[in-house]
C-alpha cells in the first residue's frame, strides 16, 4: 500500500482527483491490517486511477495557467506582440494571407501529384534485380542519400537560384514557383521513395514466387502483385510525409514567392507586429490539424483490419 500512498500524495498536487486518491488509498490500507486483501487490491487500484487522473488533469491545467499567464504578463506584451487585436481583426491583412496561402496550397498539390509517381520510379528503380541493373542502383542510392541529407531550404536555394543563373537548357526559364515545386519534389522524392521501398519490401516474397510461377514478367510482377500491395500498406507513412511537405511549403520565399510567409512579413513590418506570422500559422493548423486526424483514423482502420485477419 506504500505505492498507493505515495501516489496519492502527489496526486493532492491537483485537489480535485487528488483527495480520492488519497480517499481510497487510506480505505485500502486499513482493509490490507484487517487481512481484507481483495478489497485492499481493489481500492488500491481506484487510488492508482485517481492518482493518473490527476497527473493527466493537473498538467493539463497547470500548462494552461502558464500559458494565460504568459499572455498576460508584461503588461499583456506577448499578447500584443502575437496576438494583436488590430492585426487580427484587419480584413485586408487576412485578404493578403489567404491570398498567399492559395500559393502555399497550390504549390503543395503540385509537388505531391509529382512526388508520388517519382518516388515510385525511384524505388522501383533501386529494387531492380541482376549485376546488369547495379550502375542504376547505386546512382538511384545515391540520389536518396543526398537530398535526404541537404536540409530542404538549401534545395529550394539551389534549384530556385543556382538553376537560372546557370541558364540550364530547359529549366532556365521556370518561374520562381515551378523552381520551388521542383525542390520539394527532388527533396520529398527521396524520403517518400524509402516508404515505397518499405512497402514493396514487406510484401512476401511468395507473392513473387507464384507470380513469376504463373508467366508474369519482372515488370508484370511489379505492376499487377506487388506494388498495388505495397501502395495501400503505406498510405498512412505517406499522408505523414505529406503533411511534412505541407509545412514546408512556407520555405519558398525564400525564393522571392509571394506565399503566405512572404506577406505576413509585409503585414508585420507595416503593423509593427508579430501577428502576422501567427496568423498564418493558424492556416496551415486549419489544414494540418484535420489531416492529422484523417491519418490517424487510417492508422486505426489498418490497425483494426490487421487484427482481423490474424
Amino acid at each position: 500500500m506504500l505505492t498507493y500512498r505515495k501516489a496519492a500524495t502527489l496526486s493532492l498536487l491537483f485537489p480535485p482527483t487528488g483527495i480520492p486518491a488519497m480517499v481510497h488509498s487510506v480505505r485500502a490500507g486499513r482493509l490490507a491490517r484487517e487481512g481484507e486483501i481483495e478489497s485492499a487490491r481493489h481500492e488500491g487500484e481506484r487510488a492508482r486511477d485517481w492518482s493518473w487522473y490527476s497527473v493527466g488533469f493537473g498538467l493539463s491545467v497547470y500548462i494552461v495557467a502558464f500559458l494565460a499567464w504568459l499572455l498576460l504578463t508584461n503588461n499583456h506584451a506577448v499578447a500584443q506582440v502575437f496576438f494583436g487585436w488590430s492585426t487580427m481583426t484587419d480584413a485586408a491583412a487576412w485578404k493578403s494571407l489567404l491570398k498567399g496561402f492559395w500559393i502555399n496550397v497550390q504549390v503543395f498539390l503540385i509537388a505531391e501529384a509529382l512526388v508520388l509517381v517519382w518516388a515510385l520510379a525511384v524505388a522501383v528503380m533501386r529494387l531492380l534485380p541482376g549485376p546488369a541493373c547495379k550502375p542504376v542502383r547505386v546512382l538511384v542510392t545515391v540520389y536518396v542519400d543526398v537530398f535526404r541529407g541537404i536540409p530542404a531550404l538549401l534545395v529550394i536555394l539551389i534549384v530556385g537560384l543556382g538553376l537560372p543563373q546557370a541558364h540550364v537548357p530547359l529549366l532556365g526559364s521556370f518561374s520562381d514557383m515551378d523552381y520551388a515545386i521542383l525542390a520539394l519534389t527532388l527533396t520529398y522524392g527521396a524520403y517518400v521513395s524509402e516508404v515505397y521501398r518499405a512497402g514493396i519490401e514487406s510484401v512476401h516474397w511468395s507473392q513473387t514466387a507464384a507470380a513469376r510461377s504463373l508467366g508474369l514478367s519482372y515488370t508484370q510482377t511489379m505492376r499487377h502483385v506487388v506494388v498495388p500491395q505495397a501502395v495501400r500498406r503505406v498510405i498512412p507513412p505517406l499522408l505523414n510525409d505529406f503533411i511534412g511537405l505541407q509545412k514546408d511549403t512556407s520555405l519558398i520565399g525564400a525564393l522571392g514567392v509571394l506565399d503566405v510567409v512572404s506577406r505576413a512579413r509585409f503585414v508585420n513590418n507595416s503593423k509593427g507586429t508579430l501577428t502576422a506570422y501567427s496568423m498564418g500559422a493558424i492556416l496551415f493548423l486549419l489544414v494540418t490539424i484535420p489531416f492529422t486526424r484523417w491519418l490517424d483514423w487510417l492508422i486505426r482502420r489498418q490497425q483494426a483490419k490487421t487484427l482481423a485477419g490474424r
